[in-house]
């Protein structure tokens, strides 16, 4: 399935707050025109009940909560619409920071949240069809957590919904290589490849190519899609690789 994800810069990081007018300025005449040129599945990164309204207007098809359903009034626009929900773990309030955050046990920890989010959300009418779920690396983690988060995403693909595996440049992978963000490419995909193995459906990634590469051939090696065409070793001759 092709998918996009449209944010407006970052509405969860730390810093001054986006009003919900300016959010929806940057997001939605994009959404709109992607809309009207493909029948792509568009997501949506937005804690706003308005913003989310106006966005799934304008033809996205998901909305990404990296606030956890913080805002129940959020899961009522997106039940309305018969939308899809991303609820991501995160423990601090929007644009606050959190410093040194601790878990008894991460991954567990992490999973009875999510789980008690989805208990919020079908409460507020979301079918649980609808609902997927991100751990939400880097957010409220350290390095050593979303690593362990990575190693151990099969416990959150455990709990029976779709899972998304936003890992893409994240601090985890720059921290751990020593690269700055704009080197992180090959830990990207080795930490989404990773997360695949452990049963994500969806992952969130920059560099497009290099990422669907990596994933139609991890999906290959499992059996989940047939190789784009084959050659080698497949006549009376051995012909070279096309291209």
């Amino acid at each position: 399935m092709r998918t996009g994800s449209i944010s407006a810069d970052a509405p969860f990081s730390p810093g001054s707050p986006v009003s919900a007018a300016e959010e929806t300025a940057r997001i939605v005449p994009v959404i709109a025109a992607v809309r009207e040129f493909s029948d792509v599945v568009i997501s949506a990164d937005t804690f706003l009940p308005d913003v989310a309204e106006a966005a799934l207007a304008a033809g996205a098809n998901v909305i990404n909560d990296t606030t956890g359903l913080r805002n129940p009034e959020l899961a009522a626009v997106v039940a309305a619409a018969g939308a899809h929900l991303v609820i991501t773990h995160s423990l601090a309030e929007p644009r606050t920071v959190y410093p040194r955050p601790t878990y008894d046990d991460v991954a567990r920890d992490v999973a009875e949240f999510l789980l008690r989010k989805v208990d919020t959300a079908v409460g507020l009418g979301i079918g649980e069809d609808r609902i997927l779920l991100d751990p939400g690396h880097d957010l409220n983690k350290n390095t050593l957590h979303s690593l362990e988060i990575t190693r151990r995403f099969s416990e959150i693909a455990a709990l029976g919904f779709p899972t998304l595996a936003a890992v893409s440049n994240k601090d985890f992978i720059g921290e751990t290589l020593d690269r700055p963000k704009r080197e992180r490419v090959e830990g990207s995909l080795a930490a989404a490849v990773i997360c695949i193995l452990g049963g994500a459906r969806v992952v969130r990634m920059h560099n497009v190519a290099a990422s669907r590469a990596a994933i139609d051939l991890t999906e290959a090696v499992f059996g989940w899609r047939q190789p784009a065409y084959l050659r080698h070793n497949m006549g009376s001759s051995n012909e070279p690789a096309a291209r």
